[in-house]
């Protein structure tokens, strides 16, 4: 007869396999997201840079990047191999955030060779000193922010990695004229609203998986609120951003629309496992008015961001890392402020430099011919649309 603890043992082995599924879900989020906010002949380079940054991060997280981050794979509450999958997943995410600001400039291979760092150990050094072991008690890097499923560790690191990324690797050819800016419409609106719904459905496994277990009434409980409050952060983000759009230029921007929504979903991810059935309304909504804000002022800052994953994913990683420090009594703003600003500068200074030297020997930016032609042929020679007409 099976035990109770063997019965939980294999409850919390498949609900973290499901999880990771669902996250694994939002590889082709990002991938579709981003082929249709770019030009037709961008879209299969976009493509393999997605394809290759799961492969490539997920290898050198296997190989490395975990042991880095937890010290060990052992775990008596599941089974080890779904434990390492339901972390594997998350690590493409934080290069994905970064590929996807650098598109329609940015090489294949220089791109890779930074997937196997992030991956191997960048992303796991900023694990471990926040969902880890604790090996640094008493001292600066010794974070105690709620961080449920990463609004700092996955979402802020991949922003701070992207900022890193644009100011070395610089503006598409031709996105800023005479200090104007040049719009670039998006090529294929069916494929950013799939990708944005992949990505939302991803969530779920994103931020459900991460209270650990499933297998008491308390914890089955605590994930049903967790997805609960993750799904209406995304519905109030997309709500207020298509408000404010309407409002300003009375005209319904689904891009924005859609980007809104993912700016609350990243919001309410470092705490909906804490927050009431109404504060992610809130939440959300705050999450979806910086999205608005925030593409404007990175434009004129000019960080040419295609898809804009620094007002997604950098600014409402921020946000939502300091609101659970703001909302919920027994969590400390200053310990939520301190895992923000060590988080931010050991992943934008690593980066920075990673990407400085790697470009020194291999360029990240394609040459303004290519950038003219196509990414699509200079990079992988298959055009994704090819009886097209390109417009450049």
């Amino acid at each position: 007869m099976m035990s109770e603890a063997d019965f939980k043992y294999i409850i919390d082995t498949f609900f973290a396999l499901f999880s990771m599924v669902l996250i694994i879900f939002m590889v082709p989020g990002f991938a579709m997201l981003e082929a249709g906010l770019v030009r037709t002949k961008n879209v299969t380079s976009v493509l393999t840079i997605n394809i290759m940054i799961y492969a490539v991060a997920s290898i050198a997280f296997l190989l490395i990047g975990h042991t880095i981050a937890f010290g060990t794979w052992e775990t008596s509450t599941m089974s080890v191999w779904a434990a390492f999958l339901f972390q594997m997943a998350f690590v493409g995410k934080t290069i994905n955030i970064m590929s996807g600001g650098v598109s329609e400039r940015v090489r294949i291979v220089p791109l890779a060779i930074f997937a196997v760092i992030m991956g191997g150990f960048i992303y796991p050094s900023i694990v471990n000193i926040s969902w880890g072991a604790d090996m640094f008690v008493g001292t600066f890097l010794d974070i105690k922010m709620h961080d449920l499923a990463g609004s700092t560790v996955i979402h802020s690191t991949g922003g701070w990695a992207l900022l890193a990324a644009l100011l070395i690797i610089g503006s598409r050819k031709g996105r800023y004229v005479e200090g104007k800016v040049r719009v670039i419409p998006a090529s294929n609106i069916p494929l950013v609203t799939l990708g944005a719904f992949l990505l939302w459905i991803g969530w779920f496994g994103f931020n459900g998986g991460s209270v650990g277990s499933i297998s008491s009434v308390e914890n089955a409980n605590t994930v049903a609120k967790t997805i609960m409050n993750t799904n209406t952060a995304g519905l109030s983000g997309a709500i207020i951003a298509g408000a404010f759009m309407y409002f300003r230029y009375r005209l319904f921007d689904i891009t924005m629309i859609l980007n809104g929504a993912l700016g609350g979903l990243v919001a309410i991810t470092a705490g909906p496992d804490l927050y009431d059935t109404h504060l992610p309304i809130l939440i959300g909504a705050i999450g979806g008015a910086l999205v608005v804000f925030a593409v404007p002022l990175f434009d004129k800052l000019q960080l040419d961001d295609p898809v804009g994953a620094l007002s997604v994913h950098l600014v409402n990683g921020i946000w939502g890392t300091l609101a659970v420090g703001i909302f919920v009594d027994s969590v400390s703003f200053m310990e939520q402020l301190k895992g923000v600003l060590v988080v931010a500068f050991i992943a934008f200074t690593i980066s920075f430099v990673v990407l400085f030297v790697i470009n020194k020997f291999v360029k990240f930016r394609a040459a303004d011919d290519d950038q003219q032609q196509g990414m699509d042929v200079s990079e992988c020679g298959v055009e994704a649309y090819p009886e097209f007409r390109r417009s450049i």
